[in-house]
């Protein structure tokens, strides 16, 4: 006889009435009764565990893979078995337990079984659904859904549309929403059928389950080119643009339009114009206009209107930047003729308007909010603007400007942490084998475009300068270059690094070209020239890295033009140095043969000519830089002649036809040629043996002409 046990007894009495039983039968009699009490919901957490302690893992999994016996209900063992696990897995600690983990095909397989109209495995497939949410709350436990083919059953039970297919979908969204990339490279071509499903079901919906679906798609949107590259892939997007645009072109509440900025935002990020399937390039064009207007307006009405407070609207907000930021793009971008001339113009006025109300709102960002994944996206999106626009806005952008140089200085110096899901919705791509900490706390990478064009004002970088963000920028400077020289060139965010260190590069050469007091002031500018000097030579012989090679030299060289009086460098590794802008500069050209003119032309060398419209500039400040040194170092002329490079440049003057030469390069030439002949006797009589006077005379070069005729 299994002991009768009255159903007021005490709830913590339960789990020793368990362990009493002696037998299985006496245990599945007294586990039908724990099992009343545990649906009943009666029961707290301690009871649940010393339940769990009585019962165990042993007779539980035997529960679960026993047949029925003749003349007992179907699948009442396991309808018992779940029953009890999903009361376990409401405990985090067991929810993690490997034995429930391994029970994870089970599940699988009770979600996806077809049971018809069979209301008695309700319960059982609704236990099923409540292990695998709670298992995909443990940290670990997604991974372990992934790898045990739980992606596919759930697919597949919301394409039969069996009972619980809802709750497969909200499960799929929360699996995508962590783990899309990895989902889709297991389950590519169930998740395909259900997007898929979802689109049509998108386009073809006339009420409220539209709205839910447009949230939905966002979380299933596959990464590019997967739709552009199919038939099937191009259906979806169609679909999906037919859903979108009647909503957008519809009057909505707020609710109701957010899911389809956001989705909206999404689709731009991933497959830019290409989504907007509409009949006609006048179509396509209004409803990027119409999406980037809707962008702005929301922009403007939440930041202009809101107090500094975390909402769930913000996550649209950041929505709309990426939206915006796509309209500043396809506006800027010559070769994009999806809008005409007078859209641009009317979407750049927008713009301004909605970046005043970007700006507006950073003016009142306090110390205690700087750790908003909110305040990030808004600085970058700024930032975006300001890489393309500093005209507009001219005095609020100053205004903003020590506020933009505390912000990144407080998370570079690591005062503020943004960690993977602010990365999310500050709208920073993380790869999916990058760490949290690939770029959390690099706000200046956004910021750098902006600032090099800011420094070249006056009023901004005097802002700038008064801020002390020539240090800040010089720390920021030789953790880049650290990253850089460091074995993680495969890392995909090595180019961004390589990047930023140009960009970089642009603001020291604005700062030292303006201002060389401050240059002989500060000492980061001395610590600045140190790194140049000894990082160059390495930098020189990889033509990988022509144009951060270029940024070097010429920037070390106007920097040694102010500091060669300083101390802070050896002899050697100046010589080293020098020798490396020799090296630079003295290859960038050669000797091209014209056969059918029967002419020869000075060219650009081929692995310059590969990035010139890049170096070019680089190139010639740094010829005027380097002749200004020859001045200032006793030996450098010697080491100029030993090069050869003289030599070599009146070889090509010698070759080439006269008319041929662009002025600025003979200039240049010139300029070197005449302060080598002016401090070496040595270097003068080798320019006047190579026939320097004839040549200066044919190419123009005055002031050399006169200075070797006056010898």
């Amino acid at each position: 006889m299994v002991p009768r046990m009255q159903e007021t007894q005490p709830l913590n009495d339960v789990w020793r009435f368990c362990g009493m039983q002696k037998n299985d039968s006496e245990q599945f009699a007294a586990l039908l009764l724990v099992t009343k009490v545990v649906q009943a919901g009666a029961i707290d957490a301690k009871t649940r565990r010393r339940i769990f302690d009585a019962v165990g893992f042993t007779f539980l999994n035997r529960l679960l893979i026993s047949r029925t016996p003749d003349g007992c209900p179907d699948h009442i063992f396991q309808a018992l078995g779940l029953t009890l696990l999903a009361c376990f897995c409401t405990d985090p600690s067991l929810a993690a337990h490997t034995q429930v983990l391994n029970k994870i095909p089970t599940l699988n397989e009770v979600i996806c079984r077809q049971h018809q109209d069979n209301l008695a495995m309700k319960p059982v497939i609704e236990d099923a659904y409540q292990c695998l949410f709670a298992i995909a709350e443990t940290p670990a436990g997604q991974q372990h859904l992934l790898d045990h083919g739980s992606v596919s059953a759930l697919c597949l039970t919301y394409q039969s549309q069996n009972h619980g297919h809802s709750r497969a979908l909200q499960l799929l969204k929360i699996l995508l929403n962590t783990m899309g990339f990895q989902c889709w490279k297991k389950s590519k071509s169930e998740l395909m059928d259900v997007f898929c499903m979802l689109c049509r079901e998108f386009c073809q919906s006339e009420d409220s389950k539209k709205f839910e679906l447009c949230e939905i798609l966002s979380f299933f949107l596959p990464s590019p080119p997967s739709l552009t590259s199919s038939p099937l892939g191009i259906e979806c997007l169609k679909n999906t643009y037919t859903g979108l645009s009647s909503i957008l072109k519809s009057k909505l509440t707020v609710s109701q339009r957010d899911p389809a900025l956001k989705l909206s935002s999404c689709l731009l990020s991933d497959y830019g114009i290409d989504w907007i399937l509409a009949d006609s390039r006048r179509a396509r064009s209004k409803f990027l206009s119409l999406l980037v207007n809707l962008a702005c307006v929301e922009v403007r009405l939440y930041l202009e209107d809101t107090v500094l407070e975390e909402d769930e609207r913000q996550a649209v907000i950041a929505a709309c930047y990426g939206i915006i930021e796509f309209g500043m793009m396809t506006c800027i971008n010559a070769e994009t003729l999806l809008l005409t001339q007078e859209q641009k113009l009317q979407l750049i006025d927008i713009m301004t308007e909605a970046f005043g109300a970007v700006v507006y709102y950073l003016k009142q960002v306090d110390l205690e909010r700087m750790h908003s994944p909110f305040i990030f996206a808004s600085v970058r999106i700024l930032s975006a603007w300001l890489a393309e626009e500093t005209s507009s806005l001219k005095q609020e952008i100053c205004d903003l400007l020590p506020f933009l140089v505390h912000y990144a200085r407080s998370l570079f110096s690591g005062k503020v942490e943004i960690n993977q899901l602010s990365c999310q919705i500050a709208k920073i791509r993380l790869s999916e084998d990058s760490s949290k900490s690939a770029w959390p706390r690099d706000v200046l990478r956004f910021l750098l475009p902006g600032l090099c064009h800011l420094t070249a004002e006056e009023k901004p970088r005097e802002i700038l300068i008064k801020e002390g963000f020539p240090s800040l920028l010089l720390l920021y400077f030789c953790s880049q270059w650290e990253a850089f020289n460091s074995n993680h060139q495969s890392l995909p965010n090595h180019t961004d690094v390589e990047m930023s260190i140009q960009t970089s590069c642009g603001i020291f050469l604005n700062l030292v070209v303006t201002e060389p007091d401050l240059v002989r002031q500060e000492d980061c500018f001395s610590s600045l020239l140190s790194l140049l000097m000894k990082s160059a030579p390495s930098l020189v012989v990889n033509t990988d890295h022509l144009v951060l090679a270029a940024n070097f030299v010429t920037l070390g060289l106007m920097i040694y033009r102010i500091l060669s009086n300083s101390s802070v460098l050896s002899t050697p590794v100046v010589s080293t140095f020098f020798k490396s802008a020799i090296h630079l500069l003295s290859n960038a050209h050669f000797i091209k043969a014209n056969p059918e003119e029967n002419t020869s032309n000075i060219a650009v060398t081929g692995q310059y000519f590969r990035c010139w419209d890049e170096i070019s500039e680089l190139w010639f400040l740094g010829m005027q830089a380097f002749a200004s040194c020859l001045p200032l170092v006793p030996w450098l002329p010697q080491l100029v002649l030993e090069s050869g490079w003289p030599r070599n440049i009146l070889h090509l003057l010698d070759q080439a036809s006269p008319t041929s030469v662009d002025m600025e390069l003979v200039t240049a030439f010139q300029g070197l040629l005449l302060q080598l002949a002016k401090h070496s006797r040595q270097c003068e009589d080798l320019i006047l043996s190579e026939g320097g006077e004839q040549k200066a005379n044919l190419y123009g070069m005055a002031a050399l002409e006169q200075h070797l005729q006056g010898k």
